[in-house]
């Protein structure tokens, strides 16, 4: 670009969109050929079509209407998108997205320092598909690298970050050089594929990926970074806009496929639904079937198709009857029914006379105390081991049900198997919350902040309370809440894996052991309940040996994501509505 242009130009740029006209004169004005061909770049899940490469607005209808099943194609840059859209009006439409830019010359370094994980580039066969695997568990499609556009002809660059003491990747993001590209004389660069594990306990992975690629296009001589955003993922657009990024007044264009559904189909029913309800009321949404909302709040709706109506709560409907719901509620009934069935249970007594629990806890050494109708962890406590502790918790308990039952304590995994029409879906090992130490922070401050990271990804449903419990379990370990926790050490702060007090889910799904999935069954069976969430203490996942612990008749589908929870919930309420499962 000539040197007298350039300061003028980047004044007038910030309040334009780029256009094919626009790039066109720039071109002309560097010097460069002013026939730039319509760019397409694979980024191994589909390809960016530079919207202002493409001449006219048929050209680059055309070419999105090219893409091939499976994949995604986003047409970035699109200035006039009406245009566009007339072309093919049915299989087009607008992307609900803002896109942002950052101007290097707003940009500002960074305050804090984040430490225990570092950024490299994807580099093997391991790293693609650790990629991978965090892309599935956010609900985004995984990469083909050999599809990729090579490096030296504009592709794009992964960057991982990855965790230093387990050298997990924990995070990922791609970046976009505009000039190599297609030799962009407004010397851009853009972000795409932004994600963290939503199990890290590590903060500021998504900001440091961010200023990563940032500070490495500076350090080509670009010019700006630009990224695309949903319009209400309000938690992103508050990083962006602490880093500097503004609105970019341009347009980006897909083509309606399975992949996009709800892009395309709008925001379906209006209800502030927690995230156990919404999973169930997209994919009704998605297939067509009316939704009525009853109770947002409560998690209430009604489901309409084909002149069936069927009320949910959750994923509690009126195929389950009353009394499999209050076998499920009441623990000691649950325990009659399962032992009737002949699977493996924890010794259980109802809490009463002060010398019959004596007894109890000296037979067993370990027990748990839980309320007789409880859910979500709510006064549960595990592995007590003193008559003190045993009348504390048998307080507790008596906070959220008079009836207090005792439990002999099992070690093991935390295994949560999810039946539904009795079929195994899907099977995840909960692991309590715990806390990562960083060498500066205390444990109550390292807890608060996993909590709000926590509350953050789950919606609000997922926190971890600052109660007694939590002090035990601390305080057991050896530490306290004003203690700082060294680096790299990791720390339990809850005993129960239950996801409502900050526990997290590793899916086991590939892995249960048949005897598991044959012991959920019977369970099921043995209730007559045609959708149950069952705990099972286990030493692995692959293991046949185990112990029953609960089950709960609504049990949490959005917790096993991405196993077909959902689906299969709504194939047993409407098993003609689509799609149609082989």
């Amino acid at each position: 670009m000539k040197q007298n242009s350039t300061a003028y130009s980047q004044r007038l740029l910030r309040g334009q969109s780029p256009s094919y006209e626009r790039l066109q004169a720039r071109l002309a004005e560097d010097g460069s050929p002013i026939d730039a061909q319509p760019l397409a770049l694979h980024c191994g899940w589909g390809r960016l079509l530079i919207g202002h490469t493409y001449p006219d607005p048929a050209s680059l209808a055309n070419e999105l209407l090219n893409e091939k099943p499976g994949e995604r194609d986003i047409a970035l840059y699109v200035a006039a998108p009406q245009q566009v859209l007339a072309q093919s009006p049915q299989q087009l439409f607008l992307d609900p997205s803002d896109t942002l830019r950052l101007w290097f010359s707003d940009y500002r370094p960074a305050q804090r320092v984040y430490r225990g994980f570092r950024i490299r580039r994807a580099q093997n066969s391991n790293d693609w598909q650790a990629i991978n695997n965090l892309y599935l568990a956010r609900g985004m499609l995984p990469i083909d690298p050999e599809l990729l556009t090579p490096r030296h002809q504009g592709g794009p660059v992964y960057w991982i970050a990855e965790d230093e003491s387990s050298n997990a990747v924990i995070g990922s993001v791609m970046g976009l050089n505009h000039q190599k590209a297609f030799n962009d004389p407004e010397k851009g660069s853009s972000l795409w594929c932004l994600a963290v594990d939503p199990q890290c306990t590590r903060p500021g992975v998504g900001e440091v990926l961010v200023r990563h690629l940032i500070e490495h296009f500076m350090s080509r001589g670009l010019s700006y970074l630009d990224l695309s955003v949903l319009h209400d993922n309000e938690q992103a657009k508050a990083l962006y806009a602490k880093l500097g990024f503004r609105n970019l007044p341009t347009f980006a264009i897909k083509r309606k496929n399975g992949i996009n559904e709800s892009l395309f189909l709008g925001p379906g029913p209006l209800g502030d639904f927690n995230p156990y309800a919404r999973i169930i009321v997209e994919e009704a949404h998605r297939r067509g079937i009316e939704v009525q909302v009853d109770d947002a709040e409560a998690g209430l709706f009604t489901l309409a198709y084909g002149g069936r109506r069927i009320r949910c709560r959750e994923s509690l409907s009126d195929l389950t009857s009353a009394v499999s719901m209050t076998l499920c509620q009441d623990k000691s009934m649950t325990h009659r029914a399962l032992k009737a069935a002949g699977l493996n249970l924890p010794a259980q007594q109802r809490a009463g006379e002060t010398e019959a629990n004596l007894a109890f806890l000296e037979e067993h050494r370990q027990i748990v105390v839980k309320p007789l109708d409880g859910e979500q962890g709510q006064g549960v406590a595990v592995n007590l081991r003193t008559p003190e502790e045993m009348q504390d918790a048998i307080e507790r308990a008596r906070q959220f049900d008079s009836r207090v039952i005792l439990e002999s304590f099992h070690e093991g995994l935390d295994l949560r198997i999810v039946v539904i029409g009795f079929e195994v879906v899907a099977a995840a090992i909960r692991r309590p919350a715990e806390v990562v130490g960083d060498g500066r922070h205390t444990i109550g401050q390292l807890i608060e902040a996993q909590s709000r990271r926590r509350s953050a990804a789950t919606g609000g449903e997922s926190k971890i309370p600052l109660d007694e419990e939590t002090q035990r379990t601390v305080r057991d370990a050896g530490f306290d809440y004003d203690n700082i926790l060294p680096m790299d050490q990791r720390l339990a702060v809850r005993r129960t894996a239950n996801l409502h007090t900050g526990g997290c889910l590793e899916d086991v799904t590939g892995i249960l052991h048949p005897v598991l999935s044959d012991a959920a069954i019977r369970a099921a069976r043995a209730l007559d309940i045609p959708v149950v969430g069952l705990d099972l203490m286990v030493p692995a996942a692959d293991q046949p040996e185990y112990v029953f612990i609960e089950a709960n008749e609504r049990v949490g589908l959005a917790n096993h994501e991405p196993q077909p929870t959902a689906e299969r919930f709504v194939d047993l309420l409407f098993p003609h509505s689509l799609p149609v499962h082989s």
